[in-house]
């Protein structure tokens, strides 16, 4: 019986540090690591539908998922910016994805992201997942949520998921740029020292 009891404990702790790691990662559903993700057909905030194949010559993508009404995600738009207008002519764009239901959070309507993306004068495509069929495939959770992909003859390879940096606070005091630092590696050949970290931001409406 004792023997029973311990199987059992063992199995219970098991199975609590597994669900508290995925929750931690924002991967217990969607995409991981070495997945191939699936190319996309996305309405643009000009009215044209962006996919990853209209990227004949990059090397990959900073997929984006931002929207307009998070704090965390306004707080990080000069920051996506700045990946962008850096790594763009690299090989990796941004390519943003606003998923959350206008219904529900009206200052993510298409008509606001427009605006929003005018205003801030954005240099990357801001496309609408107007199903929210696209998120939950990424396993994205969280505004701003980045999904670094490196295009290879097998697909679009996941090879980071996570935070843009460790400070959303404030930019000037940011310690480690996750996502630069694994373009960065990509671009040189070396192993991307921090695959996954925790993603800080409003959940998905």
């Amino acid at each position: 019986m004792k023997e029973v009891i311990k199987l059992f404990s063992a199995v219970i702790i098991v199975l609590i540090v597994s669900a508290f790691t995925l929750n931690n990662s924002g991967t217990d559903e969607g995409y991981r690591i070495g997945d191939i993700a699936e190319d996309f057909s996305l309405k643009n905030i000009d009215g044209n539908m962006v996919s990853m194949a209209d990227y004949k010559d990059a090397k990959g993508f900073i997929i984006t998922f931002t929207c307009n009404t998070c704090p965390y995600a306004v707080m990080y738009e000069d920051r996506i910016i700045e990946l962008n207008e850096k790594y763009a002519s690299k090989g990796y764009p941004v390519i943003a994805i606003m998923p959350n239901n206008p219904s529900k959070k009206p200052g993510d309507s298409f008509k606001a992201m427009k605006e929003r993306a005018k205003d801030k004068g954005f240099t990357f495509p801001y496309l609408m997942d107007a199903q929210q069929s696209v998120f939950p495939k990424f396993g994205a959770t969280k505004t701003p949520h980045i999904f670094l992909l490196q295009k290879t003859k097998k697909g679009n390879v996941v090879k980071y998921i996570g935070a843009i940096d460790d400070n959303y606070k404030d930019a000037s005091s940011v310690k480690i740029k996750y996502v630069e630092n694994a373009v960065d590696a990509l671009l040189t050949g070396n192993e991307i020292k921090e695959p996954i970290t925790r993603a800080i931001g409003c959940s998905i409406k």
